[in-house]
């Protein structure tokens, strides 16, 4: 059985649809991929990979959706999304317009050209659970112990300058 699952881009914040089977476990959405993971695109078969790369907005699958930014899960109607477009948009235009605080990010539900594409075309990676011997994979590395020194000192070095009491003036 499938079932559709929503994620974000980590980069723009569109959201993206994905048709996929049930019983795949999401590990993490990252903009980069996990080191040991084998990614399929959404064209291919990604129910047998260890994940699936995604092109923000670029996807000709039947299996993917793109919604911009500000869209509501759930929410079909096509009147949601043109709420949220002109909401940005008029948002936009007053912060073109010298209205809005200097430090307010500018957040447009179409891609960096204004052309009306959704999302921002940068690739990111949705990777599944990868388990080996019934033990889940961690993809983070372990950490590496460094020893630092070797003389043998447990402290820093004494100051070096004139023995005794009485110091420099002495």
């Amino acid at each position: 059985m499938s079932f559709t699952v929503t994620y974000y881009c980590p980069h723009c914040e569109t959201l993206v649809e994905l048709e996929r089977d049930e019983y795949l476990a999401d590990k993490a959405v990252t903009p980069y991929p996990l080191e040991g993971w084998e990614y399929a695109t959404p064209d291919d078969a990604y129910e047998d990979a260890d994940g699936v790369k995604l092109d923000c907005g670029e996807s000709d699958a039947s299996s993917v959706t793109f919604r911009p930014k500000g869209w509501i899960p759930g929410d079909g109607s096509a009147e949601n999304v043109e709420n949220a477009e002109s909401t940005e948009s008029a948002e936009s235009a007053e912060r073109a317009a010298g209205g809005g605080n200097a430090g307010d990010e500018v957040d447009e539900p179409t891609g960096a050209d204004g052309d009306g594409q959704i999302g921002c075309g940068r690739a990111y990676y949705l990777s599944y659970v990868k388990y080996a011997d019934g033990q889940e994979l961690d993809p983070r590395r372990p950490s590496e112990f460094v020893d630092i020194g070797g003389d043998g000192r447990t402290g820093p070095r004494e100051p070096s300058g004139p023995p005794g009491p009485g110091g420099f003036w002495s």
